[in-house]
């Protein structure tokens, strides 16, 4: 386990699962520094993450996944030396968040991953998987890499990583943006299957509608990469070889 490392746990009206989250992430990484990014929730979220040791990030208002988590991220990089790694995490997992110890493991595993990603291993609610499937063709489509779950919010990376992927992308395109932006720079991304559960949309109104949303926001990160309104991989690669030479040449990546 890096000797340090930091955990963001987004979360949006989840007081009532969040105390089991945090205290699952605790357990799998005592010595970890946690950070709660609240987009903007109406419940005592804010007050289950102080409660539970945790740093707050709030919004007053909500901005969306992608916003808020952009403000614990910068957090991160600018309070002190940075960590080794960043975990993300939702903060509905509960008690299974215990699991996510496998995902920094996959980091340090033989050639090692830059980005690894948790598939989970039993599939609860959803739809009919057309935002999942947008999703992954965005991926395969603009970054070349085929993912099981390119829409998991359960990841772990090495923190050089965050300066060539912040900010990340509005709303729920956060995780789609990542792994084109992630793929495009170089990185090696890794999926792993982990025993994880969390509050499953179902086919109901409200569920569908969580997924048009969903979809809306796949299709503004695929126009918006599509364009080029990201840094090209050139730039970003030559970026990354100046930085670890100004740091005394850290392994480079192929």
């Amino acid at each position: 386990m890096p000797a340090q490392l930091a955990v963001i746990v987004t979360a949006f009206n989840e007081a009532d699962r969040l105390p089991a989250t945090l205290a699952a992430v605790k357990a799998a990484f005592p010595d970890a520094r946690v950070l709660v990014a609240d987009d903007g929730s109406r419940d005592a979220t804010g007050h289950a993450a102080l409660q539970h040791g945790a740093e707050l990030v709030h919004s007053p208002v909500t901005i969306g996944k992608g916003g808020v988590a952009t403000l614990a991220a910068r957090r991160v990089l600018t309070g002190g030396e940075p960590p080794e790694v960043v975990v993300l995490c939702d903060g509905d997992l509960g008690e299974t968040a215990r699991e996510l110890a496998q995902l920094v493991a996959a980091l340090d595993d033989g050639e090692g991953a830059d980005l690894a990603i948790a598939a989970f291993a039993r599939r609860v609610g959803g739809g009919v998987g057309l935002a999942l499937g947008f999703s992954r063709w965005a991926t395969r489509e603009l970054g070349g890499v085929e993912l099981r779950a390119p829409i998991s919010g359960q990841r772990a990376m090495r923190s050089e990583l965050l300066p060539a992927l912040l900010p990340f992308a509005p709303r729920f395109g956060m995780e789609t943006a990542m792994n084109i932006d992630a793929a495009r720079a170089g990185y090696r991304i890794a999926e792993v299957e982990l025993d994880l559960e969390h509050r499953a949309s179902g086919k109901t109104l409200r569920g569908f509608l969580h997924r048009f949303r969903q979809l809306a926001d796949f299709a503004a990160v695929y126009r918006d990469r599509r364009r080029g309104r990201r840094l090209d991989r050139r730039s970003i690669v030559a970026r990354r070889i100046s930085d670890r030479r100004s740091v005394g040449g850290r392994r480079g990546r192929p």
